[in-house]
């Protein structure tokens, strides 16, 4: 073990065991349940107005915990309620009037009504709660909407003016007395931290989580390399894998070591009451620059090219290599004065030169960091990690324009007064960037994994095509249709984010995702996005489900039936269409479409069926009837017209033939129910030789027979029964007409059967001394001509 190695070992023992230290031993008993009652007063308690941002914030998490209780009450009472209505069931109704029952039941009956009827109130009046809560949420977001519009549009002195600097001045006093205090708190909270009885826990707290933050990250950034070099394969997943492992670690273990610094100091009594909320603050911004740190250093890797993300060359990556840095403490240094002026209650005049001081400098870090940028156009890496000129997309440029006309509107509106705007938009601009540096990561590592996994040059997707029998074009394609629900799905909270503001928490992130993934009404459709992952999933899950069942019914269970081929083929070809109606069935149903709007779809369908899907229709039915009346199955051997062919395949809309030239005829199904076809082996799968032989009139027809009977006795592939006969047809133009029939298993060995008959037959014809009949219209051979002697004229010479 290396002193690395054990130095990480001790950091974290020593965390593990200052955590478990912290802990207290003896944790809260859980608070008893609410009843309906308590939960309105508590609601009613809520304001209905409220004038600052941060208000809003806070009614909404109270209005949020509410919600939450209320859904746990309704959940704990609804089993209950069911099992009462079990329980009335089971007692029946009451009798009739005039008729008599055990008291004992009665008596039941009306208690367990009794308990029946106060539960079903307790849980209507909580669903009406819920509704309650969710209107007044609604209300505070639509309060918290107009505060905003009405602090952007609210116009300010303008910088350039004297009416800025002399509120400035005006209010300074003021603003330094109340900065004065926080101080003096501060300064308190550190003299109670150099107490003797402090001084060790304190300083061990702050040390161990400097440890850990710094050194802790280090040690684990060169642990993870070393880690996924060792066992994960080389590729882009493993690129991709580790940024997202070194951002989470170096955020976890910064958030670790900071609460837990600020949990000690606080057991210690550090802490005053406006230190605690500047404390905390300090945290979540000592979280915020992990956050960016971690992501930048993970995308730059200055110093491992192999491990980069972005094409950039080296020389780039060690130029922006302070650039995360730069980026994360600017962002908290303007992150920090809202914060001191949110916890002083600062002045208006404080406000608003905060808000300039916000406007320029993230303006300008976004210039600085433009113009580290510029190295970019001139050289790109490529895969193999060559350098060469790079073009950049238009989409860059037109992106590089628009930052830039935001940078002078910001400017212009810092100018103009309008400093809450012109802050907002700076603000913004800074965490789009981040955003989007993250979920550039977040994309890379989708599309890596559906690679990686579900593509077929993956040893994952191997093994799909050998188990399931899938073809490589299939599992690409699904390896790209499943990569693109991936990133469309983070496109989606990746646009949830950027409309949040700078600084926005994770857990804020998915509660925005979460209402609007609740439903999106466009018109009178209602678009809920956790319906449509719903049905891809069944859809996908269907899908793999049907195609495992066919495969089992074709390879195992099928052959053991004694039914053949062609009809094991129409049985697998309907299940397969029945399957799929009922995997479309149910992923229509996962997405909340009824069955009254499949009934309205299938009547538009036959409106345009009517029209222009008539021929697409009639094939499909055909197709339909060919797999049920099976008047022409997989393997018949047809002559449809001028084609004739092997049936290979019954299709949806068309049937595949094999010709005799082994190219494939696709021929409609609606023309085998509307045209004449000859099925070669619907009832009988024998093939039969037909044979005609002229002979001349001397011929022993007798010792002919023989032969021609000897030559089919010795084929191994005519069979013996029906048995092979030769008849003598007639005499035609002076000649014997022997007529041969022979039969074989199938028609299509009737031609390659018929070939080597004749050659046998020839031969045994000759070595019989039984000569054929000349053709009519071709001369007799005879001797050759022998050459003249007599010399001719000179032909000159000759030409090519």
């Amino acid at each position: 073990m290396t002193w690395t190695q054990r130095l990480a070992t001790v950091l974290l023992a020593v965390a593990l065991s200052s955590a478990a230290f912290a802990q207290d031993n003896n944790p809260p008993a859980p608070e008893p349940e609410r009843n309906v009652a308590e939960l309105r007063a508590q609601l009613d308690k809520i304001p209905a107005t409220v004038k600052t941002n941060a208000g809003v914030r806070s009614l909404l998490a109270q209005i949020n915990d509410i919600g939450a209780e209320v859904d746990k009450f309704v959940a704990s009472r609804s089993g209950q309620l069911a099992d009462l209505n079990a329980r009335l069931g089971e007692l029946g109704n009451p009798p009739a009037a005039g008729a008599t029952e055990d008291p004992d039941i009665t008596r039941q009956r009306a208690t367990l009504t009794r308990q029946r009827n106060a539960l079903d109130a307790d849980v209507r009046l909580a669903k009406l709660l819920t509704i309650d809560a969710q209107q007044r949420g609604s209300d505070l977001l639509s309060q918290r909407r107009a505060l905003f519009e009405a602090q952007l549009t609210e116009r300010a002195a303008s910088p350039l003016g004297a009416e800025f600097w002399s509120d400035l001045r005006v209010a300074w006093s003021d603003d330094t007395q109340r900065i004065r205090a926080l101080a003096s708190e501060l300064k308190t909270s550190v003299a109670v931290a150099r107490q003797p009885a402090h001084r060790t826990a304190v300083l061990g707290a702050l040390v161990v989580a400097l440890l850990v933050a710094l050194l802790g990250n280090r040690l684990a950034e060169h642990g993870l390399a070393r880690l996924a070099a060792r066992f994960l394969p080389a590729g882009r997943l493993r690129r991709s894998l580790l940024v997202i492992a070194i951002v989470a670690t170096n955020v976890l273990l910064v958030a670790a070591a900071a609460h837990w610094a600020f949990y000690v100091l606080d057991q210690h009594g550090v802490w005053g009451p406006q230190a605690r909320k500047a404390m905390l603050a300090v945290v979540q911004s000592l979280i915020f620059i992990a956050f960016v740190v971690g992501l930048g250093r993970a995308l730059l890797s200055a110093g491992r090219p192999s491990w980069r993300l972005p094409p950039m060359s080296e020389a780039v990556a060690v130029r922006l290599a302070p650039m995360p840095w730069l980026v994360a403490l600017v962002a908290a240094l303007v992150w920090a004065p809202a914060q001191i002026n949110a916890l002083v209650d600062a002045s208006f005049a404080a406000v608003v030169a905060t808000h300039v001081l916000t406007a320029l400098s993230l303006t300008a870090l976004t210039g600085i960091v433009l113009q580290r940028l510029r190295p970019l156009r001139a050289e790109a890496v490529t895969e193999d990690g060559t350098e060469k000129p790079a073009e950049r997309p238009m989409w860059v440029g037109i992106l590089l324009a628009c930052v830039a006309v935001l940078m002078v509107a910001i400017w212009v509106l810092v100018a103009a007064g309008y400093v809450a705007m012109a802050s907002f938009l700076a603000s913004q601009l800074t965490w789009s960037g981040i955003v989007a540096a993250a979920f550039y990561v977040l994309f890379k590592f989708v599309d890596d994994v559906f690679m990686a996994t579900v593509s077929s040059k993956s040893a994952f997707g191997q093994r799909l095509e050998r188990s399931f029998g899938l073809a490589s074009t299939t599992l690409d394609q699904s390896a790209v249709v499943l990569s693109g629900v991936a990133r469309t799905a983070l496109f989606f909270y990746m646009m949830v984010a950027l409309i949040t503001p700078l600084g926005t928490s994770p857990a804020e992130v998915f509660q925005r995702s979460g209402k609007v993934s609740s439903g999106l009404k466009i018109g009178e459709f209602q678009v809920v996005p956790g319906a449509i992952v719903s049905a891809i999933v069944v859809l996908l899950a269907g899908f793999v489900l049907l195609r495992v069942f066919k495969r089992w019914l074709e390879n195992s269970y099928l052959p053991e039936t004694a039914l053949e081929p062609g009809m094991r083929s129409s049985i697998t070809t309907l299940l397969g269409y029945v399957g799929t109606i009922l995997v479309v069935a149910f992923a229509m149903s996962a997405l909340g479409i009824g069955v009254n709007r499949i009934a309205w779809v299938a009547s538009a369908l036959s409106v345009g069926i009517g029209f222009g899907l008539q021929a697409i229709v009639q094939n499909f039915i055909s197709g339909l009837i060919l797999l049920a009346e099976r008047p022409v199955k997989v393997g018949d051997w047809v002559v449809l017209g001028t084609a004739e062919g092997d049936v290979k395949r019954i299709n949806v809309r068309a049937t595949e033939i094999q010709l005799g030239d082994r190219s494939t005829l696709i021929v409609p199904n609606s023309e085998f129910i509307t045209k004449t076809v000859r099925n070669m082996t619907l009832a009988n799968a024998e093939g039969r030789v037909l044979i005609r032989l002229p002979m001349p009139l001397t011929t022993d027809a007798h010792r002919a027979r023989d032969v021609m009977l000897a030559a089919c006795g010795d084929h191994a592939k005519v069979l013996p029964s029906p048995e092979p006969s030769v008849m003598l047809d007639g005499i035609e133009s002076g000649f014997l007409i022997f007529q041969l029939i022979a039969y074989v298993q199938s028609p299509r060995l009737a031609g390659g059967v018929r070939s080597d008959l004749l050659f046998t037959i020839l031969d045994g014809l000759n070595s019989a001394q039984l000569p054929l009949a000349a053709y009519a219209a071709a001369p007799m051979p005879g001797p050759a001509p022998e050459p003249s002697t007599v010399p001719g004229p000179d032909p000159g010479p000759r030409t090519a």
